[in-house]
C-alpha cells in the first residue's frame, strides 16, 4: 500500500476512535445530569412538607414575653419549611405592642430564628400612648416600666417635634439644677412646661428657647421671696414676664426659713 494511503487510513481510525470516545463521554454526562436532577427532584418531593419544629428568639426582649411571640408566629402556616412566608411571620411579630423591628430567618432543616428589637420608651404621650427614642408613638402597657417617665401632650402628628423640644429644654434646665417633668403643645402650637418643683411656664408659639432662658436668668431672684411660691410664669412677651404666686403652707414656710 502506498505510504500516503496507509497514513490516511491510520488517521481515519484515530478520528473514529476520538469521535466514539467524545460521543460516549457526552452520553455519560447527560445520563449523570439526568440522574442528579432526578435525585434532586425526589429530594425536594421528600422534604417539601418538612415542618417548622424549633423557634429561636434573639435580641433579649425585656417587655415582650416569648410565649406571646410563639403565639403570634403560630398564626402563620408552619407546615412547610420551604413555603413558609417569612414576611408574614415578621408582620405577625411586629404587631406585638412593644416590638419595634423584627427580622426572621429560616435555618435548615426545621428552625426559624426571630430577632426582636423593642421600643425604648422615653415618655408618656397624651396619657394613653408612649414615645420611643425616635419620637414615635406606640401603644403598650406602661405598668411594665420601671421608672417614672415625663408626660408629653400634643396634637396627633406632633410627637417628634414635642420630644425634640423636650430634650432641648431638659438640657437647658439640667444645667441650672432644674428638672422638666411635663410638656404640652396646644392645637395652636402654643407651648407650656412643668417643672418638678410645681412651676408652670407659658411660652407661647415662638422663640421658645429664648423665653426658657429668660426664665432661667431671673429665677434665682424670684426664688428669694420668702412668703410665697412661684405658681405660673407667663413668658409670652417680647420682653419681660408675668409671675403668679401661691401662698406657702406652714411646713413650706418653715423649710424655706431654715434654708
Amino acid at each position: 500500500m502506498h505510504p500516503f494511503l496507509e497514513k490516511a487510513q491510520q488517521l481515519k481510525q484515530q478520528l473514529n476512535w476520538s469521535l466514539i470516545f467524545g460521543v460516549s463521554f457526552f452520553l455519560l454526562v447527560v445520563v449523570g445530569l439526568i440522574r442528579i436532577t432526578s435525585g434532586i427532584s425526589q429530594w425536594l418531593v421528600d422534604t417539601k412538607d418538612a415542618q417548622i419544629k424549633h423557634l429561636t428568639v434573639l435580641g433579649k426582649p425585656q417587655y415582650t414575653d416569648e410565649r406571646a411571640i410563639i403565639t403570634a408566629i403560630k398564626k402563620a402556616d408552619l407546615s412547610s419549611f420551604f413555603e413558609l412566608d417569612v414576611k408574614h411571620v415578621q408582620r405577625l411579630v411586629q404587631d406585638l405592642p412593644w416590638v419595634a423591628t423584627v427580622s426572621v430567618r429560616k435555618q435548615w432543616p426545621d428552625t426559624i430564628q426571630v430577632y426582636v428589637v423593642e421600643h425604648q420608651a422615653v415618655a408618656h404621650w397624651n396619657s394613653d400612648l408612649l414615645l420611643n427614642q425616635d419620637g414615635e408613638a406606640f401603644q403598650a402597657r406602661s405598668d411594665k416600666l420601671s421608672e417614672q417617665l415625663p408626660k408629653l401632650f400634643g396634637p396627633e402628628g406632633s410627637e417628634s417635634e414635642a420630644w425634640t423640644a423636650f430634650i432641648q429644654f431638659q438640657g437647658m434646665f439640667a444645667v441650672n439644677n432644674l428638672q422638666l417633668t411635663s410638656l404640652a403643645l396646644s392645637e395652636r402650637f402654643s407651648w407650656q412646661l412643668w417643672l418638678d418643683n410645681g412651676i408652670r411656664l407659658k411660652l407661647g408659639r415662638k422663640e421658645k428657647a429664648q423665653r426658657v432662658q429668660r426664665f432661667i436668668d431671673v429665677y434665682p431672684r424670684m426664688e428669694q421671696r420668702a412668703d410665697a411660691q412661684i405658681d405660673v410664669v407667663d413668658l409670652r412677651y417680647d420682653t419681660g414676664l408675668a409671675v403668679s404666686w401661691k401662698p406657702l403652707q406652714e411646713e413650706q414656710l418653715q423649710n424655706k426659713s431654715k434654708a
